[in-house]
């Protein structure tokens, strides 16, 4: 018996454009479009909540007299990023009958010169520049955290991070002047260039990041603990992962250098300044201390909701690192666990401890993973949940808390 192998052919009609050879069909714009496409419903569900959340702050500021722009351009931490960017570094602040001096050197440098630059090219102020920079930062980051959660879990998932993501209680802050977006956006695509063995990459953006924020040095760590991993199980070789390593910690490391040669000391310096801030790591004395306080003394809403917070982050690393099916990379553990452990053994500026989260979005796999497999009605609910819980919390914090973020 024989089986007849043939297949119809169809004859395509003639065309005066010759097809192009498969290999070159996919160019590197196709495949960028490809991949935004393919984050567009996790970009769009991440823009509707923080523009839902920003209107309905909105609407509240106006009702009892006050700006939003004003609100989310120049509150607290934005106010020093402004003036630097305006002015330059040098300006200090005396507190305590003028024992303790709070220096703008404690700010790192990017957010306030990517600021200058747009405020020379466009005609905004530079609290609305900073606005323009962190929302698109915003977006940007929302973006990176899609493909790296998309490369490890699938598109469901990552879609599924990105809007918890933007509907955390404190998620405010990544529509405000501040430089959170800008640290989230570089460490995501940083931790993708890792996964995807894009070194250079990976090295250059932990190196910008490392020019933002104090607390990059997590995605130094990770870029170049992992990078160190790798060389010894001897999974990759060549200058490409060697430059990447060497690139993470530039950033960070000039700066503080650079404050530390500047006020004469140059391995202590920096810790000086952020010690007038009352910012240094104290393996989490501080941070029993006040937990001590808020148990025997009322206080404001805001501090315990920052406890409440912290402790969720806590748990969360504990079931990132033990509780998942698929435990995620070593690149992500690292750079989650330095996070948390800046921000739970970190003295000083408790209300500040959610803020210092944000950028720690692995956090919300273990959460993510269950609402995907969970039935539609129990997502839509926990969905319902915090995005209440983030709105208010976050009008509350811009509107009413007298404290900072």
């Amino acid at each position: 018996m024989s089986v007849d192998t043939s297949v119809d052919t169809v004859v395509p009609a003639q065309s005066t454009t010759p097809a192009a050879p498969p290999a070159a069909r996919r160019t590197p714009s196709t495949a960028l479009r490809a991949a935004f496409l393919r984050a567009a419903p996790a970009l769009g569900a991440f823009a509707a909540a923080r523009l839902t959340g920003m209107l309905l702050m909105a609407v509240w500021a106006w009702h009892i007299g006050k700006s939003p722009l004003r609100l989310l351009g120049q509150s607290w931490d934005s106010l020093w990023y402004t003036r630097i960017a305006t002015h330059g570094y040098g300006h200090t602040r005396l507190l305590a009958g003028g024992e303790v001096v709070q220096s703008d050197l404690a700010f790192f440098p990017l957010y306030p010169g990517l600021i200058r630059a747009v405020g020379t090219v466009l005609p905004v102020t530079p609290g609305g520049a900073g606005l323009l920079i962190s929302w698109t930062a915003a977006l940007a980051a929302a973006w990176g955290v899609f493909a790296v959660v998309d490369r490890l879990y699938g598109r469901r998932v990552a879609t599924v991070t990105v809007a918890l993501w933007g509907l955390l209680p404190h998620a405010v802050v990544l529509s405000m002047a501040y430089t959170e977006p800008v640290l989230v956006a570089l460490s995501a695509w940083s931790l993708y260039g890792v996964l995807t063995r894009r070194w250079l990459l990976a090295g250059s953006l932990a190196a910008l990041a490392g020019l933002s924020r104090p607390n990059a040095v997590a995605l130094v760590a990770a870029v170049v603990l992992t990078a160190a991993y790798e060389l010894l199980k001897g999974r990759q070789r060549g200058w490409r992962i060697w430059t990447g390593a060497l690139l993470a910690p530039l950033g960070w490391a000039s700066y503080v250098l650079h404050v530390g040669i500047r006020t004469g000391d140059p391995l202590g310096g920096y810790f000086a300044v952020q010690a007038g801030w009352s910012s240094r790591f104290d393996f989490g004395s501080g941070t029993l201390k006040f937990i001590r306080h808020l148990v025997s003394a009322p206080e404001r809403f805001g501090f315990p909701m920052a406890l409440v917070i912290v402790a969720v982050g806590v748990l969360l690393l504990a079931l990132l690192t033990y509780g998942m099916d698929r435990r995620p990379p070593l690149a992500l553990l690292l750079y989650t666990g330095v996070l948390v452990l800046i921000a739970v053994g970190g003295a000083g500026f408790f209300e500040s401890k959610p803020r210092f989260l944000l950028p720690a979005f692995p956090l919300l796999l273990p959460l993510a993973c269950a609402m995907a497999k969970a039935r539609p009605r129990a997502a839509i609910t926990v969905t319902a949940a915090l995005a209440g819980l983030s709105m208010a919390y976050g009008t509350y914090l811009l509107t009413v808390a007298p404290m900072p973020m």
